[in-house]
């Protein structure tokens, strides 16, 4: 196995910052938290269940129907007895009821008929309260909100059904609050019914007499019409159809007479082309029709006679001869006759043209004035008409308003409702609340789950390595072991040697096996040169390192202690040498490494103390000298370690890390902080050093949180004739 080289981020690569498992463990190393913060929860729980007031409840079962049952005739329908058959209708239906249960009405009905605003016990005050607070307090309160507060409406799953629950410290006064609450309902229902039914009925009386009114002056206005029109003995129908006979006979009548002018007006035509085609010739009467008939024929007859006559006497008498004249004379008064005759009969037909004008005329205007009467009477007829259907209309709103009072009349005499008890409350002994059993359950399992926050908020709070979990999940780094924290001692050499001296020990046990993680990392390429370093100062780095010495020391390995810290040197101390001359003499060229080299009375284990303390130690170990010395010592022993200071302190440590074959980081348990300890890894990325793992120190393995892990070494001591002494490791 390897050792691992950090990446620039300060991790190993696949190294996580805090992996899901790594949590789980820490929650799991606090199960003990867990389960008091539960056990607390549950017996405050339980404490607080047990306190609590016994509450009762007690219900009602109703059957709601949405209409009320029919006892008058189908005809006869009630204000609010609409049909209602739509699904979602109903569902609204029962909705309404439901907030009508609940309601302020209903609960200060019951309120009112038991007296609760004076029932203290009802109002939860206290029995031995002052009388004058107590009279405050029922003053203040309010019986009909704490009523409604203890009513549930639990409708039945596709039923009718309606469930009224209330709940009370008296199971008694449980049921009977349930069974005054649903006889409140149905008398609220049946009031409500009988409000609206009052509220129809006043409506519907003033819209009658507003109806009434407005009846009887329509009739009015229809016979003031029929009056002023003369419709009171015939009809208006009956004046249409007469007046339309007449405009009919005028019509027959004009056509007539237009016929007659036509031809007398043909006539006089006539009579004045023959006047005017006969000049001085008076007989042109003859040829006017008419003219041979009656007188005037025998007139004709006489004057062709008369000439006759005056012709036969003018043959034989001269012109001046009586009897010629007398003739003549008898002619003339003939002609004369005979003319005035024909010229009446020309008179007689222009007479009868004028006539027959006159009378065109008298028609047109008759039939004018027949057309005007019949205008007048259909004017009169279309308001006739208007009033007739406005009257139709208001004597038929008025029946149909009487007739729906007289229903809302009939059926606000009933009392039906369409709510009825199925099964009235009776007290139950067996109090719904509290839940104790739930209550406890929820408790427990709060409970848990409050432990589980703890812990959680607690892991989050944890900033120090302590686990390896720690170790390989937070910082990424190889587990290479533990080194138990070891007992106080007197002798302070028996605190760095404790391996040496107590073989048998856990310490010297744990030692062994980092020893052997360690030589495990790289069988083929071991490693010759390790650098012993940790975060921060006081976290058992020196110790460690002596004791990893000397575990393998007592594998047969020459090893080899460097103490490169130039700054605080310890391990001159640990072992009684003298500081005069080591390694800071050696770089700067005097004296020898054998020379400087001391033996320990640990076999195989040697010592190179830091001697005089440079004004430089960092510049010191950049010199070329200084690894000419760790070459010469890699050919003398078979391994060498490194005692470096704290990374985060100085930069020594990174500094020895580049000229070593890899790097050791010391961690103390539940004291080094991750974040120190992930800024000391980020130093050695820096260098691009070769981390091989890390050691947890101080380790005290009676703690709950190691004792499944780190069993084995609990029960593994020193026998009597090893030392039982020690401390912690500095």
């Amino acid at each position: 196995m390897e050792g691992t080289v950090l990446d620039p981020a300060g991790g190993a690569p696949g190294a996580t910052s805090a992996s899901v498992m790594h949590r789980l463990r820490g929650v799991w190393r606090r199960r003990w938290v867990m389960l008091g913060v539960a056990l607390a929860v549950t017996a405050l729980t339980a404490a607080w269940t047990l306190r609590q007031p016994r509450i009762y409840a007690a219900s009602t079962s109703l059957i709601i129907d949405v209409t009320a049952p029919r006892i008058l005739d189908g005809e006869v329908k009630e204000v609010m007895g609409e049909e209602r058959s739509n699904y979602w209708f109903n569902k609204e239906y029962y909705a309404t009821q439901s907030e009508i249960i609940t309601s302020r009405a209903v609960a200060s009905r019951v309120v009112d008929r038991l007296g609760l605003s004076k029932d203290a016990s009802f109002l939860g005050l206290p029995a031995n309260q002052d009388p004058e607070e107590r009279a405050k307090a029922l003053e203040d309160a309010d019986a009909v909100g704490l009523l409604r507060s203890r009513i549930q409406v639990v409708p039945g799953k596709d039923s009718r059904v309606m469930n009224i629950g209330v709940e009370d410290v008296d199971p008694a006064r449980a049921a009977l609050l349930s069974n005054e609450v649903a006889a409140a309902y149905m008398a609220e229902n049946l009031a409500l019914k009988l409000r609206t039914t009052e509220e129809a009925r006043t409506w519907l009386e003033g819209r009658l007499d507003e109806l009434g009114r407005q009846s009887k002056a329509g009739e009015m206005a229809v016979y003031d019409l029929k009056k002023d029109a003369d419709m009171l003995s015939t009809s208006l129908e009956s004046r249409l159809s007469i007046v339309s006979e007449r405009i009919n006979s005028y019509n027959l009548k004009l056509t007539e007479v237009r016929t007659r002018i036509a031809a007398q007006q043909a006539r006089v035509d006539a009579i004045h082309r023959l006047r005017k085609d006969a000049g001085n010739d008076e007989t042109w009467a003859e040829a006017v029709p008419g003219a041979k008939d009656g007188p005037i024929q025998d007139l004709k007859s006489r004057y062709g006679e008369q000439k006759a006559a005056c012709a036969e006497l003018t043959e034989r008498y001269l012109p001046e001869h009586p009897k010629l004249l007398e003739c003549n004379r008898k002619l003339d008064v003939v002609r004369a006759d005979l003319l005035k005759s024909l010229t009446n009969v020309v008179r007689s037909a222009e007479t009868q043209l004028a006539e027959a004008q006159g009378e065109e005329k008298n028609l047109n205007k008759l039939l004018d004035e027949t057309k005007a009467e019949a205008f007048q009477v259909n004017k009169k007829a279309i308001e006739y008409g208007r009033l007739q259907r406005e009257s139709d209309n208001n004597q038929r709103l008025y029946e149909l308003v009487l007739k729906r009072l007289k229903d809302i009349e009939l059926s606000g005499l009933l009392r039906t409702s369409n709510v009825r008890v199925l099964d009235p409350a009776r007290p139950e002994l067996l109090p719904v609340r509290p839940h104790t059993r739930r209550n406890l359950m929820v408790g427990w399992v709060m409970g848990l789950l409050l432990g589980l926050g703890v812990a959680l908020f607690l892991e989050m709070l944890e900033n120090t390595v302590g686990s390896q979990a720690d170790v390989e999940d937070v910082l990424g780094l190889a587990f290479l072991g533990v080194v138990p924290r070891m007992e106080a001692t007197k002798a302070p050499g028996d605190r760095d040697l404790y391996v040496h001296r107590a073989p048998r020990s856990a310490v010297a046990e744990c030692c062994r096996a980092v020893r052997t993680n360690l030589l495990f990392m790289s069988p083929d390429h071991p490693c010759k040169t390790l650098v012993v370093t940790s975060s921060g100062p006081q976290e058992g780095k020196s110790t460690t390192c002596i004791n990893l010495g000397v575990a393998m020391a007592q594998s047969g390995n020459r090893v080899l202690l460097l103490d490169t810290d130039m700054r605080r040197p310890r391990l001159h101390r640990a072992f009684g040498v003298p500081n005069d001359l080591g390694i800071s003499s050696l770089v700067v060229g005097e004296g020898s490494l054998d020379k400087a080299v001391k033996s320990t009375e640990v076999p195989n284990l040697f010592v190179l103390p830091c001697g005089p303390l440079p004004p430089n130690p960092a510049e010191l170990l950049h010199t070329r000298a200084f690894k000419e010395l760790l070459r010469a010592a890699g050919e003398k022993f078979d391994r060498i370690i490194l005692d470096s200071p704290p990374l985060n302190a100085v930069v020594d440590a990174a500094v020895l890390a580049t000229q070593a074959d890899g790097v050791v980081m010391v961690l103390k348990a539940g004291r080094t902080d991750r974040s120190a300890a992930k800024r000391a890894l980020r130093s050695l990325a820096d260098v691009q050093a070769r981390m091989f793992g890390a050691i947890l120190n101080d380790v005290d393995l009676r703690q709950p949180r190691y004792g499944d892990t780190y069993l084995g070494y609990q029960g593994y001591g020193p026998t009597q004739d090893e030392p039982k002494g020690g401390v912690a490791p500095s």
